[in-house]
C-alpha cells in the first residue's frame, strides 16, 4: 500500500509570515484547494468550540484561515460540533453557542456562522447505515451530513479514555448525535435518577417504543423495551435521565473509528491537526492542566488516520514537560498517551480505522 501524505510544519513564524498566514501556506501545499472543488458548496468545518473555563481550545483565528480559504473558493463554510452527552456549557444549542461565542468563535472572529448540528436538544440527526463490527446505523448531526464537504480542524491533546483526541475522535465522537455519543460511550442502555425527576413525563412522550412509565411521578426506563436510542437523555430539562460511561477504552475506540466512517462517507474532506497546548485531558473538561509536552506543529492530510498516526509519533518524541501530570506519572512505556493515562490504548481505535478501510496507518511526512 502507498503511504498516505501527511504535511508538516512547525509553530516557527517570521516578520513576512504569521501563523495563520503559514496554516494557510500548509494547507495549500497539502492540495486542498487543488483536489477539492468547493464552489457553491456547503462546508463544514469540525472544530471543538472547548467547554467554558478550557483554555487550550485552539483559537478561533485558526478557525478563520480555514474559513478564509474555503470562501476564497467559492465555498460556503459553516464552522460545527454537536452537543455534548455529560451535564456541561454545550448540553444544548444555546448553551453551546453562548460558549463558542464566548469562547471567541462568533460569525465577526471568523468570518462564518457557527451551526450546532444536531439541533437544540441533540436530537436533530441523520441514522447513516454502517453495518460495522459494532454499529450498524450512526446517529450523525444532521448539518454535518447535509454538508456536501467535510473539513475537520482538530486540537490534537490527550484524552483519559481513548488515550488521545486526534482527528478520529474530533469527528467520530464529535459529529455523534446524543444519542450517537451514548452508543459510543455506553455498553447498555440509559436510566433515570429519580432524585432528580421532576415527573413532567417529557421522557415519556418523546419515547417511541412505550419503555418509559411513572410510578410516584418518578420516570423509570424498562430495558427490555428500551432500544437506546437515547431521545429521552436529549428532551429531559433537569438532566435525570443518564449513561452510564461503562464501555471498555477499546471497543470505545473502534466505534469512534466506525462513527467516523460514517461521518466521512463518499464525500471529499481534508483534515488539519494543531499539536499545540497538548493537556493531559480532553477540551471537554471545564479547566486545562498544563501540557505534557512542548508544541510541536501543524499537520495535514487528507487520510485521517495517518495524519493522527504522524501526530502520535510526534509527540512521543517529544520531551516530557517539567511539572507536567505526564512528569509526575513518569515514563514507563516510551508512549506518553499510555504514560500519562495507562487504562487506554490509542492504537486501537487506528488499527480498527485501517482494518475498516478508513486509511493507512503508513504515511510519508512531508515538511514544509
Amino acid at each position: 500500500m502507498v503511504k498516505s501524505k501527511v504535511y508538516f510544519t512547525n509553530f516557527h513564524a517570521t516578520f513576512q509570515e504569521n501563523l495563520p498566514q503559514k496554516l494557510k501556506r500548509l494547507i495549500k501545499t497539502a492540495g486542498m484547494l487543488d483536489q477539492i472543488d468547493f464552489q457553491n458548496k456547503y462546508t463544514a468545518i469540525k472544530i471543538h468550540f472547548g467547554e467554558l473555563g478550557n483554555l487550550s481550545f485552539l483559537r478561533p483565528n485558526y478557525a478563520k484561515a480555514v474559513v478564509d480559504l474555503v470562501k476564497s473558493q467559492g465555498g460556503k463554510p459553516f464552522l460545527t460540533d454537536c452537543n455534548t452527552l455529560y451535564v456541561g456549557s454545550r448540553k444544548n444549542a444555546l448553551d453551546h453557542l453562548d460558549t463558542a461565542y464566548e469562547n471567541g468563535f462568533s460569525p465577526f472572529s471568523t468570518g462564518c456562522h457557527v451551526l450546532i448540528a444536531d439541533g437544540l436538544k441533540g436530537t436533530d440527526e441523520s441514522l447513516v447505515p454502517i453495518d460495522g463490527e459494532y454499529i450498524k446505523e450512526a446517529k450523525i448531526g444532521r448539518a454535518v451530513m447535509d454538508a456536501d464537504i467535510f473539513i475537520s480542524l482538530t486540537h490534537f491533546k490527550g484524552h483519559e479514555s481513548t488515550g488521545f483526541g486526534g482527528a478520529l475522535k474530533n469527528i467520530g465522537m464529535g459529529c455523534g448525535s446524543r444519542a450517537g455519543k451514548m452508543e459510543m460511550h455506553n455498553s447498555g442502555k440509559p436510566h433515570v435518577t429519580e432524585e432528580t425527576c421532576i415527573g413532567c413525563h417529557a421522557c415519556e412522550k418523546n419515547c417511541a417504543h412505550s419503555a418509559i412509565s411513572f410510578q410516584n411521578k418518578k420516570a423509570g426506563i424498562d430495558h427490555n423495551l428500551c432500544v437506546g436510542c437515547g431521545r429521552c437523555i436529549g428532551v429531559c430539562p433537569v438532566d435525570a435521565v443518564e449513561t452510564d460511561f461503562d464501555e471498555s477504552n477499546d471497543i470505545l475506540n473502534c466505534k469512534i473509528a466506525e462513527y467516523t466512517k460514517a461521518v466521512l462517507g463518499d464525500r471529499p474532506h481534508f483534515h488539519i491537526s494543531l499539536v499545540m497546548d497538548v493537556s493531559p485531558y480532553c477540551d471537554c473538561h471545564s479547566e486545562n492542566d498544563i501540557p505534557i509536552i512542548p508544541d510541536v506543529g501543524m499537520f495535514a492530510s487528507f487520510d485521517p488516520v495517518a495524519l493522527d498516526m504522524a501526530c502520535a509519533d510526534a509527540v512521543n518524541r517529544q520531551p516530557v514537560m517539567a511539572g507536567s501530570v505526564l512528569e509526575k506519572h513518569g515514563s514507563h512505556h516510551h508512549d506518553h498517551f499510555k504514560d500519562t493515562h495507562p487504562n487506554t490504548n490509542w492504537k486501537s481505535s487506528v488499527e480498527h480505522a485501517v482494518k475498516i478501510g478508513l486509511g493507512n496507518g503508513e504515511y510519508e511526512l512531508i515538511t514544509l
